[in-house]
């Protein structure tokens, strides 16, 4: 049973490392390139962020109650993969609960991104927080790869 629900853990982790990683370097850059308008590609971003921001936090959740079921203790949430974890559950949850709405607020807003003016303060404001946005993305994959490497170490799969 131990080595099933590690087994859990390491897929749960792989799966949400290979959502976001899929997303922020195929997904995206090709919505925008292959989709005729700014509009549509970040409208399907932003579709498939939010998606894989649910499938994050549900992979949280599981690889959590997993480690505590393997575990049988609470001891396991005061580890160096468990903290990267909540990590990585607090930083999805602020972007697709604080930022992506305001996103889609400042996008009803202009009507068009690619045809608002480049000085709108609407269109500066929707450049913050996509960078504040991706800055938060960043933290999620770093904090996934520590908790990757906090894993097999754990394992030790690496001895």
């Amino acid at each position: 049973m131990s080595t099933f629900l590690r087994t859990i853990e390491f897929l749960c982790l792989g799966l949400w490392l290979g959502s976001d990683v899929f997303l922020s370097f195929i997904v995206a850059p090709g919505a925008f390139r292959v989709l005729g308008s700014r509009d549509a590609a970040g409208a399907m971003v932003g579709f498939a962020l939010g998606r894989m921001h649910l499938l994050g936090v549900i992979c949280g959740v599981v690889l959590l109650l997993a480690r505590l079921a393997r575990t049988r203790t609470f001891a396991s949430f005061v580890t160096p993969v468990a903290f990267c974890v909540v990590l990585m559950i607090a930083l999805t949850v602020a972007s697709q609960a604080g930022v992506s709405p305001r996103m889609a607020a400042l996008r009803v807003q202009m009507g068009s991104i690619q045809a608002t003016a480049q000085d709108s303060p609407l269109l500066a404001e929707f450049g913050r927080l996509h960078r504040i946005s991706v800055s938060l993305e960043s933290g999620v994959l770093l904090a996934g790869l520590a908790a990757l490497f906090f894993m097999v170490q754990e394992a030790g799969i690496a001895r």
